[in-house]
């Protein structure tokens, strides 16, 4: 294994038919258009909380995560997988929907708050830790705090559904650097 690189991939998102095509998802498209490409399935693994993907990328062995608990309980799943292969926090990758991005905009960071995401704040107190890397996924933000929740739990509009998809494919072109713990180009790349 790269003594750096990313070895864990999450996406969070919640489970079931009725949310796939939210907002509050797109983590899940993430590392569904990962395995798509590199033509592996997810498997149920009820000892991880989540069903789980192997994929080889740039040489390395990575597993990729979609918790199959409801977001807010979502570090259940992140700390099981994260604990039996031995995988530290700065070897994990988790993304997520964005409020405070402009819709189609990706960012990539080490630590930091939860900014109230729930999927967030549980990762952090399941682990213990901030120092995971996050690939933020800008979904923008309803306008009034009232409105949040409806609003992620929503259908992004057409045109907003195709910017996102766009970003992650660009985001996915970057996987090599992240693999290799080549973060800074990978974060020069990705947020010109």
């Amino acid at each position: 294994m790269s003594a750096t690189g990313i070895e864990l991939i999450v996406g969070l998102g919640n489970p079931g038919t009725q949310y796939e095509a939210t907002r509050h998802n797109v983590g899940f498209w993430w590392v569904d258009a990962i395995a798509h490409a590199q033509q592996v399935s997810f498997r149920a693994e009820a000892k991880f909380f989540g069903e789980l993907a192997r994929v080889r990328l740039a040489g390395q062995e990575v597993r990729l995560l979609k918790p199959a608990t409801y977001m807010n309980r979502s570090g259940q799943a992140v700390v099981a997988v994260a604990r039996y292969f031995s995988i530290p926090p700065e070897r994990i990758l988790i993304a997520h929907d964005e409020l405070d991005l402009p819709v189609g905009v990706t960012r990539i960071k080490q630590g930091g708050g939860h900014a109230g995401h729930n999927g967030l704040r549980d990762s952090i107190a399941a682990l213990g830790s901030r120092d995971f890397w996050r690939l933020r996924i800008g979904i923008a933000h309803p306008g009034d705090r009232a409105l949040v929740t409806n609003y992620v739990l929503g259908r992004p509009a057409r045109d907003d559904e195709s910017r996102i998809r766009d970003a992650l494919a660009a985001a996915e072109l970057r996987l090599p650097d992240l693999i290799a713990g080549q973060f800074q180009q990978a974060m020069n790349q990705l947020h010109r």
